[in-house]
């Protein structure tokens, strides 16, 4: 398994974030921009959908958010990744900052949404592009055990902060909101195993 950088658009969905985060096999990394970014798409998400919280109180929740994942990962925050920013002549200069976090890091693979911003002719040729779907399927598919335990433990933890869930809901939830289907497909296979 080798590092992937994960791009804030597939770390502030919640149940896509955990299952992500839950597959960790290796350290996942992200630049102080990726979680800048995270942090200000989570408290925008808390004021507009489900129970809206007010503006001070989505901030201070989405500010929680990224401590707790600096917390829980905390060789993730790949640093010094200033200097390449600009460097790798994106479409998207707002996007420079996650390659050179990438290239830092040693990942094998950055994983986004936003393969279009991510040209492989100026992408360094030891990393890949993947979406999360891409992401999830390879690595499920390399151990789906691991994958099912991960799955087990977000269910363990869910009813927190939102409904209760079991295994089969939270599958339901990646196959269906994120398109995870192969990777749920086989998650299901070892279920029945």
């Amino acid at each position: 398994m080798f590092t992937a950088l994960l791009d804030s658009c597939v770390l502030w969905p919640s149940t896509l974030r955990d299952f992500l985060l839950s597959l960790a096999i290796d350290m996942p990394a992200w630049s102080s921009a990726v979680l800048d970014e995270v942090e200000r798409n989570e408290a925008v998400k808390l004021t507009e959908r489900g129970p809206k919280l007010s503006d001070g109180e989505a901030a201070q929740r989405a500010a929680a958010l990224v401590r707790q994942m600096r917390l829980m990962f905390p060789d993730a925050e790949t640093q010094g990744w200033e200097p390449l920013e600009g460097t790798f002549d994106l479409p998207d200069i707002d996007d420079e900052h996650v390659v050179a976090a990438a290239v830092l890091a040693k990942a094998g693979a950055i994983v986004t949404e936003n393969a279009k911003d991510f040209p492989s002719d100026r992408i360094p040729p030891q990393i890949k592009i993947l979406s999360a779907r891409e992401f999830c399927r390879d690595t499920v598919e390399m151990n789906p055990q691991l994958a099912l335990r991960a799955v087990r433990e977000m269910a363990a933890r869910s009813g927190r902060s939102g409904p209760r869930l079991d295994e089969g809901s939270i599958l339901d939830i990646l196959e269906q909101r994120y398109s995870l289907h192969e990777a749920t497909a086989m998650i299901r296979e070892s279920m029945n195993l």
